[in-house]
């Protein structure tokens, strides 16, 4: 449980920029080489190396050596980690949500109900 929660403090750190964001959305359409991401999001080469030693640090991503190329590629198992975490918080909302349509149904049964006995 302990390394759950530094793997979500981790990747939740990692997802708070714009910039590392964007470079995500970019990578699920596929793998990109460093050069069309410094393009594509108007950044300079340095900069986005920070960005993407920190995406690497949280797993979500991985940088291959192809040559000259350095294609980086998107990783899943964070986001899953994310996915898997907020399926209580999902589960604990459709049961407040269940319990508050049992609610208003039973309120609206019970006006109807009076507007009858009038």
């Amino acid at each position: 449980m302990v390394n759950l929660v530094k793997s979500l403090d981790t990747t939740f750190s990692a997802l708070s920029h714009p910039v590392r964001r964007k470079v995500l959305a970019r990578l699920r359409r596929g793998e990109a080489p460093v050069k069309e991401l410094v393009e594509s999001i108007a950044i300079s080469g340095p900069a986005l190396t920070k960005h993407l030693q920190i995406l690497e640090r949280a797993g979500l991503i991985t940088r291959g050596r192809d040559a000259q190329r350095r294609p980086c590629r998107l990783c899943v198992k964070p986001m899953r980690e994310i996915d898997a975490w907020m399926e209580s918080y999902r589960e604990m909302w459709e049961e407040s949500f269940d319990r508050l349509e049992v609610h208003l149904k039973a309120k609206q049964e019970k006006q109807r109900s009076g507007k009858d006995g009038k």
